[in-house]
């Protein structure tokens, strides 16, 4: 199954929609000052309207969607065209609410974005036509801000207010910009931007395959990825650490809730810690992709095979592993995040099934003589190696044509910032004192 549909934006005809993410750094602290009196206002905002519709939602003779008019209470400091946008984002996570509540799966009604006392969650939304992003040596974004606001501090009638912006976008040229979300990162102390953008399907700022080769991945638990290629290589990403962190915070935040109030269901510092633990999974599985891709499509990768999950969940269910695939790595939206940094590098993502590969021994072919311990997965035919990079390997096999000898596994490690090789990146049962480390040995 191919997965050019699967793509978080997805394709519209002739176009294609990605996203930028940078840093918004203000310029000083009267700028600082300006930008959170903004996002305050916005989260204050989002709450009246919220509290609004919750009301209208428990009373049988009213109408959710009957809310008041905020654009003159608000329009001073925000501008009309951002009052607009914060009513339009309550209102889909609304709709969003009852599409999941006719399927069943809704787990509550649209959050409240903190409150005064315990700290607001810093958040707004720019209309697409209410900014602008230039890209340069001096980057920089403007966006529209309430004429109360200008007057206050000294902003011309027709000018927009200028923040400075930090980082390397991925698309510089696009033919249409969409609404910008604009909000304060607390984990890491800074205000970042996420700007939706359509580009052209013409691949002018795509990367495309040097070659013809194929990869398989086995998403795992202790080890996120482990990838073989038909080139030989394989790539080992390891994960224990990162799942450990996630872990530890989920208790925290069950710590938490049960000494809340009857009644109450969340507080500003459980909010919080949520954020955290969804910012760090996802930052680290942003950049796994990115590095992942980069060295396959240096490697002349062209098409990548990822395992099904399902098989391996109807067949070794445990607690830990549901946590693992279910909460901690969100495997569907991982699947996209592979699939949509594969498609910059021309790379095509395919989904199949991976029933047994991790059972199978890649010397004789048994899957009854093998036994697995921890990592390591041995066979009475002699053979022992990692256990998840022989089920890539075996995956892989299953697709194509393995001609070349497998070379020593690199195998990498997160720093919080980066996925780095170590020192001396080398075959894991090469060192048996850690068991953890355990890996493919002809």
């Amino acid at each position: 199954m191919k997965l050019n549909f699967m793509c978080e934006w997805g394709r519209k005809q002739a176009w294609m929609k990605r996203t930028n993410t940078f840093e918004v750094v203000p310029q000083s602290e009267e700028d600082e000052e300006l930008l959170r009196r903004l996002l305050d206002a916005s989260a204050a905002l989002w709450n009246e309207i919220n509290y609004e519709r919750h009301e209208n939602y428990t009373d049988p003779d009213a109408d959710v969607w009957d809310v008041s008019e905020y654009r003159g209470r608000y329009g001073g400091v925000l501008g009309v065209s951002t009052v607009q946008q914060i009513e339009r984002k309550n209102c889909e996570a609304w709709k969003s609410f009852f599409g999941l509540q006719e399927t069943g799966e809704a787990n509550g009604t649209p959050g409240y974005w903190g409150n005064a006392s315990e700290g607001r969650d810093l958040r707004t939304y720019i209309r697409n036509t209410s900014y602008s992003v230039e890209w340069g040596e001096y980057s920089r974004l403007e966006i529209l801000i309430g004429q109360d606001l200008k007057e206050e501090y000294g902003i011309g009638y027709q000018e927009r207010f200028q923040l400075e912006v930090q980082g390397s976008p991925n698309w510089t040229e696009y033919e249409k910009q969409g609404r910008l979300e604009l909000y304060y990162d607390e984990v890491a102390d800074t205000f970042r931007a996420i700007q939706p953008v359509t580009v052209g399907d013409d691949h002018s700022q795509l990367a495309h395959p040097l070659a013809s080769e194929e990869a398989a991945l086995d998403i795992g638990a202790n080890y996120l990825v482990a990838c073989t290629t038909t080139t030989g290589k394989q790539y080992l990403y390891e994960g224990q650490e990162l799942f450990e962190r996630f872990r530890n915070t989920t208790q925290e935040i069950a710590r938490l809730q049960s000494l809340l109030e009857e009644g109450r269901y969340s507080s500003h510092r459980i909010r919080r810690l949520y954020r955290r633990r969804t910012n760090r999974r996802d930052h680290a599985q942003d950049a796994l992709a990115r590095d992942l891709m980069e060295r396959l499509h240096d490697d002349g990768v062209a098409t990548v095979y990822v395992g099904d999950l399902t098989d391996v969940l109807d067949s070794h269910w445990s607690v830990v592993t549901n946590e693992k695939t279910h909460n901690f790595w969100a495997f569907r939206a991982f699947i996209n995040r592979l699939a949509c940094t594969a498609e910059e590098y021309g790379i095509t993502v395919e989904v199949r099934s991976e029933a047994w590969t991790s059972q199978t021994c890649p010397d004789c072919g048994s899957t009854t003589k093998v036994t697995r311990h921890h990592d390591t997965l041995t066979c009475e035919c002699g053979f022992e190696g990692h256990a998840d990079l022989v089920a890539s390997e075996s995956f892989l096999r299953r697709q194509t044509t393995i001609s070349r000898p497998m070379a020593r596994p690199v195998c990498l490690k997160w720093d919080n910032h980066d996925w780095l090789e170590p020192p001396r990146s080398h075959r894991p049962n090469e060192e048996h004192t850690n068991p953890q480390v355990a890996s493919v040995g002809r």
